[in-house]
């Protein structure tokens, strides 16, 4: 297990050198001048020369590519803002908790809606239980993150007062924002388990159980469940990706101060310091979570600790012949 542990955290060395050059160069080739939005319409050309050299825009691409790695795989250092004069690291920590506090509340409605939802509809198959569900699964999938958004600031807090529209504040200013952004992932979450339960519960296994008068209680939370929770780890893990990436849009509409506001304020001013270091925090964060998902996985399967257990067999069998 260990080494399948070190295996897959040398994995993401890749994956995460790969997403920091790709940030890099997409901003490099992106057009528009930061430094004529920095110094206003009124700059003169010596002037725009002069802080192109002092911010290092006039180096080659090869040669600002080497000081961006460097910088940050030897010194941690995302760099500092041409707009705000700040660390863009001492920033992004200040946000981050912001972002994933959006994120984790989001996962929990998901895996607390979601999944109660598709085994209903699992074991309700063809019933008023089963429509309902694959109904709200369907508007979840097809409505896009931020229409529901506008929706629920509409009525909730428009209409009815009930919620504030935006801002931050306590868990009330959490609320909307993080139903909005969870909708998608509920419906996902909804028509995987509903999938999973299905092919189940049609097992031989499930049938003998009932055969030998097992109540239907004691096989869904003992054999049915376990066994098709198995893949709908895997939805709750790419969920977290579709909340991380969702909240750059969720936190722009309620205006709340996390990593997206940040991301999308460095767009509009061609800030690359802030896009760079925001998209690459966001991919370590999502990096990490598809981690655990695989370390849960390697822990609950039976399969892979199986595959494991021979292999550990295998080599304790092979030193045995070596050394008789």
């Amino acid at each position: 297990m260990g080494r399948y542990v070190l295996r897959r955290l040398l994995q993401m060395i890749p994956v995460v050198l790969g997403v920091t050059v790709l940030v890099f160069t997409i901003m490099y080739f992106t057009p528009g001048d930061p430094v004529k939005m920095m110094l206003g319409p009124d700059a003169t050309y010596d002037q725009i020369v002069a802080l192109r050299d002092q911010l290092g825009l006039n180096d080659s691409y090869f040669v600002r590519l080497g000081k961006f790695l460097g910088n940050i795989f030897l010194h941690f250092d995302f760099g500092e803002s041409w707009v705000y004069n700040t660390p863009v690291t001492t920033e992004l920590l200040n946000r981050l908790p912001r972002t994933l506090t959006i994120t984790a509340l989001c996962i929990v409605l998901q895996v607390v809606l979601g999944t109660p939802l598709g085994i209903i509809a699992a074991l309700d198959r063809n019933g008023w239980g089963d429509r309902l569900g694959m109904f709200i699964a369907l508007f979840g999938v097809s409505m896009p993150n931020f229409w529901v958004a506008l929706m629920l600031v509409l009525f909730f807090s428009v209409k009815l007062g009930w919620l504030p529209p935006y801002g931050l504040g306590g868990i009330e200013f959490y609320i909307l924002p993080c139903i909005a952004n969870a909708f998608p992932g509920i419906a996902t979450q909804a028509r995987q388990t509903r999938s999973s339960m299905l092919e189940v519960i049609r097992s031989d296994y499930i049938t003998t159980a009932r055969a030998k008068g097992m109540s239907e209680m004691r096989i869904l939370l003992r054999h049915a469940l376990p066994n098709a929770l198995l893949p709908v780890i895997t939805v709750i893990g790419n969920g977290m990706g579709m909340m991380l990436a969702g909240t750059v849009v969720i936190e722009m509409i309620f205006g709340i101060p996390g990593v997206g506001w940040y991301l999308v304020g460095g767009i509009n001013s061609r800030d690359y310091a802030i896009v760079q270091s925001s998209v690459i925090f966001l991919a370590l964060a999502f990096a990490a979570v598809m981690l655990l998902v695989d370390l849960l996985y390697a822990f609950i399967d039976p399969r892979i600790k199986a595959r494991f257990a021979g292999q550990k067999r295998r080599k304790h069998h092979d030193w045995r012949k070596q050394h008789a």
